[in-house]
């Protein structure tokens, strides 16, 4: 059989059946990296040995058990339910250091010191399988020196890992080889990384701090040095370095905070100690007010103060002439709300680099000196440009990295920027125009291609197979098949079609549910449709059904419009379950309210990992009514062998628990503990290959011959007593202060659905009697002044009220 031959540029062509994946890990070293490694590699599945030091005294597992309990508290969780915590076996180092033979790949991750590094180097390889992969996760620590002293044997399956905190968060991950690196090892924690960590993979040289740290903490010290010279505050940099530029809210100032001050400074000073040949060194100097407020112990958030403390009830920043801590002032940043109004990133980017203010001015000052840096990076840190941007956007969660930007505000506009600020570019971008090349980024023959500086020419950069890019499909227009204002069925291909959502937030208003109703009439009459995906590439799958509408319908008092449109919500949701050609409902991120009861009626879903599904209707004064009440209702029942009452109460009281307090899973897997997914949902760990997958699912249901569920006849309810047991424990939240008397009310009538209405004792019923109470309660709560309120509150806040 001929092998594949392995290259960075081709490491996402591999597909899952090129190696056997790991099943035992070893990771040593059990600090805050250490033990979220371990529990990302456990919530993939794998078996973990997290090994530490023995203390001197006390029990010899005692420091890793302290780091583990740490990690188990941590917010947000690192692992994905209960079963990948028992996945993780505890150990130290002068008693189990034996068991890391049986370990298929072996992390280490102890403190970022080269001698302590090496000395566990030299006991992995005494101990280490032949055939173990062995990795040192370090931010920027040399991967050649940390193997220095041992074998060629050993160095040919060693390479660095970079997870970035948290891991299990975080989408990138760096790979280091060395020059002594077999590229079947290289390629192996690839493909393992890609597809059962979910991770993005970079290959970076092995240079100081790789690639995501040496450009991202780059930008992040020469900003801290401008907020040092006085001349913006820490708000205005804030407001200018957040979601007004396509980066996360957090900012600067906020992230550095979270991160930690103490860390910066480490990684600064080392950084400045080991990049001797960056002509830019000295950016990475410390800035004093980063230094004086680690010497004062203010390290962030986990210290309470930082950059920002909240003193008061009022988040107040530091004062760098004064060194005080003081309120907000009002931000003189010009007309920043016309720019924030922009809603497409490009155009935005390109009206903030054409203000005339101050705000105009931060971001040219700036933005050009980060991208002339990332030019004069390269070759250093890797080749490839596109290395550079998937580091930035999946390390540090911007949406366009900096070749991106440079490509969306102008190739000519940034060059001429550069020159005029005094920004040296290196040679192969001068270049660039006397090769026709005037982009990073381009198009060729429907072939996504990236100027590679190196080779003086554009090469492919091709989408991986096993990923679905809807912008690629939208740009044929022979592809949309249909569409309305807020919706689009596009052609797949292989006979498989996939409506997508388009409303704002991918709300599940008027157009959108008439158009699904209408493309599950052209799905299932079609002979040439095999079936269809549900899903899109927005932030969130869908924050619910669009409360906007419905709050105006109460206005203008039009309820019976309300009631045929719920009517036509419920339908739409049952035809997803019972259609005659398979349906899959494709899930990520956040699905709430109706999108999490899409996802219920879904029989067969496909689930990112990082998937977050909640009913939360009662929230704003409402219960779930498009389904999602009746699917826990028949769940219940089905879930008592006998269908006695005494065994259909434990399931009924954890269900309406679950709605009731409005709990959202953390992740797919708690959201099928939680009953929102099906044990059967194939969750997918990396998210850019959803849709695929459910294409892939589609066909595979087609293939075998699709059988939609049965629609149960009769469901077993409790009745009175049933609701009598329920409203026990909602009396006792109300009489103990927890709740609210209308969150007492709103439960009361959640039970009297759940529990099969006015009936006097327990007796079967039929799903459509359950549809009905769903809708009778939903239209009465609608009409309730207090729901009322808290739908508006959400709409004009964004966040719950409670009354």
């Amino acid at each position: 059989m001929e092998t594949t031959t392995v290259t960075p540029r081709n490491l996402l062509e591999l597909r899952p059946w090129h190696f056997r994946p790991f099943r035992k890990a070893a990771v040593l070293g059990a600090g805050t990296m250490g033990a979220q490694i371990a529990a990302h590699l456990a919530n993939a599945g794998v078996e973990v040995l997290l090994l530490d030091i023995a203390p001197k005294e006390g029990s010899k597992n005692a420091i890793v058990e302290q780091q583990f309990q740490k990690a188990l508290k941590m917010k947000p969780d690192p692992f994905f339910d209960e079963a990948a915590k028992q996945r993780i076996t505890l150990g130290n180092f002068d008693e189990h250091f034996d068991r890391v033979g049986e370990a298929d790949w072996i992390i280490e991750a102890v403190v970022e010191r080269l001698d302590i590094k090496r000395q566990v180097m030299a006991r992995v390889e005494e101990a280490a399988r032949e055939d173990a992969i062995i990795s040192t996760n370090t931010s920027g620590l040399p991967i050649r020196e940390i193997a220095e002293g041992r074998s060629e044997a050993f160095r040919r399956r060693f390479l660095g890992t970079h997870f970035f905190n948290p891991p299990r968060y975080l989408k990138l991950l760096e790979l280091i080889p060395t020059a002594d690196t077999d590229p079947e090892v290289l390629a192996r924690v690839a493909w393992f990384g890609r597809f059962y960590l979910g991770k993005g993979i970079v290959v970076a040289n092995d240079v100081p701090y790789f690639i995501g740290n040496r450009i991202g903490v780059y930008g992040m010290m020469r900003v801290i040095a401008l907020f040092e010279q006085g001349r913006y505050t820490i708000e205005e940099i804030d407001a200018l370095t957040g979601t007004l530029v396509g980066r996360p809210k957090s900012a600067t100032f906020r992230t550095a905070d979270v991160v930690g001050l103490d860390v910066m400074l480490d990684v600064a000073r080392n950084l400045y100690e080991k990049a001797t040949n960056d002509e830019s060194r000295e950016a990475f100097r410390p800035p004093k007010i980063l230094e004086t407020l680690v010497e004062k112990g203010a390290l962030g958030q986990k210290t309470g103060a930082g950059f920002y403390k909240k003193e008061d009830g009022v988040i107040k920043s530091i004062n760098p002439e004064t060194g005080q801590y003081e309120p907000p002032r009002p931000l003189n940043l010009g007309d920043l709300d016309r720019i924030k109004s922009i809603p497409d990133l490009k155009e935005r980017l390109r009206a903030l680099f054409a203000d005339e203010g101050r705000a105009g001015e931060f971001f040219r000052t700036t933005t050009l000196d980060l991208l002339a840096y990332a030019a004069r990076r390269i070759p250093e840190i890797t080749d490839n440009p596109a290395n550079v941007d998937r580091a930035i956007r999946w390390g540090f969660g911007w949406e366009f990295g900096p070749f991106e930007i440079w490509d969306a505000l102008g190739f000519e506009q940034v060059v001429e920027g550069c020159r005029k600020l005094g920004y040296a570019l290196p040679a192969w971008v001068e270049e660039m125009p006397k090769k026709g090349a005037t982009s990073f980024y381009r198009q060729e023959d429907g072939r996504p291609q990236v100027y590679h500086p190196v080779e003086g020419r554009y090469v492919d950069d091709p989408i991986p197979a096993d990923e679905i890019r809807l912008a690629v499909i939208k740009a044929d227009p022979k592809r949309t098949l249909w569409q309305n204002a807020e919706a689009a069925l596009l052609d797949l291909g292989d006979g498989v079609v996939l409506y997508e959502f388009r409303s704002k937030a991918n709300a599940l208003g008027q157009w959108v549910m008439e158009g699904l109703l209408e493309v599950l009439d052209r799905v299932e009459s079609d002979p040439n449709i095999r079936g269809m995906v549900i899903g899109n590439e927005g932030r969130h799958f869908s924050v619910g059904a669009n409360l906007g509408e419905a709050v105006m319908a109460v206005a203008q008092q039009e309820f019976k419009l309300l009631e045929t449109f719920l009517e036509k919500f419920q339908e739409a949701m049952q035809r997803i379950r019972y259609a005659t050609k398979p349906v899959v409902v494709a899930v990520h991120q956040r699905a709430l309210g109706g999108g999490c009861e899409m996802v219920m009626a879904c029989p067969n879903p496909v689930a990112a990992a990082e998937s977050y599904l909640g009913l939360v209707e009662l929230g704003v004064g409402l219960i779930p009514a498009g389904t999602g009440t009746t699917r826990l209702v028949v769940k219940a029942a089905e879930q008592a062998p006998h269908g006695h009452p005494s065994e259909i109460l434990p399931w009924i009281q954890k269900y309406f628990e679950t709605v009731a307090m409005a709990q959202v899973a953390t992740s797919a897997r708690q959201a099928q503990v939680m009953g929102f997914l099906p044990p059967h949902a194939r969750i997918v760990m990396n998210e850019d290959r959803r849709l695929f997958v459910a294409k892939q699912e589609v066909l595979r249901l087609s293939e075998q011959g699709y059988q939609p569920p049965t629609k149960p006849t009769r469901v077993k309810v409790l009745g009175k007593p049933g609701y009598a047991a329920l409203m026990v424990g909602v009396d006792q939240y109300r009489k103990g202060g927890f709740i609210t008397e209308y969150d007492q009310y709103l439960a009361s009538k959640l039970a009297y659905v759940m529990t099969g209405g006015n009936l006097t004792h327990p007796q079967e019923v039929s799903e459509d009697y359950l549809l009905a109470l769903e809708r009778e309660v939903f239209l009465h709560l609608l009409g309730q002044p207090k729901t009322q309120e808290r739908i508006m509150h959400l709409l004009q806040t964004n966040k719950p009220l409670r009354n």
